[in-house]
């Protein structure tokens, strides 16, 4: 798919991951909308790259409607959807206060993947009625998983659940929407300087870039968004999981 004149959504858009994609797909020539809970930093994002801002939690049936209303009101139903929004979370399943309590595991799911899939289901409502491009083209949704969906550490046990169920919504999904000519991807990041990792001790950074084979850094979140650039410009990427982690596999902890 050509970006030009495109419009694109990205959730979680106002910072990390989501906010170097959003400047990539404006980069492009994409008319992006930028859907973040914090609407103050969306909204100076959304300034920067000639976008707009708009107040979105992706848990909500009635905020991820409104959201893809007002963006939809301004730039047209979108071809693109990148998923971007999430939180993590560690805690053992027993600890020293006993078992880890039921809603911390349910809140991270439910933003994970409950959400990721609110935002795939209505805003794949809108792609599958727009009219075909070149090649019977609709649109593109790009999901943001782990490789703590595969190789998920000590006290990740939501976190890996939440990114595995996305990991494996990725076929069904492709396959559900090819019909209409709707791709589907994932992207599985490694260890990336996200705004979690920026609040570490430096030396703490170090070492984990260590740790990765090669590139031996932090994966940059520019990275990420020139994959996700990619993955809407190549017809023949669907349904698959691209692990983006310079080859770490990560220890139990």
């Amino acid at each position: 798919m050509q970006l030009q004149g495109q419009a694109a959504l990205v959730t979680g858009g106002a910072s990390g991951l989501g906010a170097e994609t959003v400047r990539e797909l404006a980069r492009a020539g994409a008319r992006v909308a930028v859907l973040d809970v914090n609407i103050e930093a969306a909204e100076a994002l959304a300034r920067e790259v000639g976008g707009i801002a708009v107040v979105c939690d992706i848990t909500s049936e009635a905020s991820m409607r409104e959201a893809l209303a007002v963006a939809r009101a301004r730039h047209g139903a979108a071809r693109v959807l990148v998923n971007c929004a999430g939180i993590g979370g560690a805690k053992r399943l027993v600890g020293r206060d006993g078992p880890m309590p039921l809603e911390d595991f349910s809140r991270i799911v439910n933003v994970n993947l409950i959400g990721t899939f609110n935002a795939i289901r209505l805003a794949a409502a809108d792609m599958v009625a727009l009219e075909p491009l070149e090649d019977d083209e609709r649109g593109v949704i790009i999901c943001t998983s782990s490789v703590a969906a595969y190789d998920g550490q000590v006290g990740q046990a939501a976190y890996a659940a939440s990114k595995g169920g996305i990991t494996s919504l990725t076929l069904p999904l492709a396959r559900d929407l090819a019909q209409f000519g709707v791709r589907v991807m994932t992207i599985a990041p490694g260890l990336f300087m996200t705004p979690l990792l920026f609040k570490l001790p430096e030396e703490v950074q170090r070492s984990l870039g260590a740790s990765i084979p090669f590139p031996k850094r932090l994966g940059k979140a520019v990275e990420f968004a020139q994959l996700a650039l990619h993955i809407v410009g190549n017809l023949s990427l669907n349904g698959e999981v691209i692990r983006l982690d310079g080859a770490l596999r990560l220890p139990p902890r």
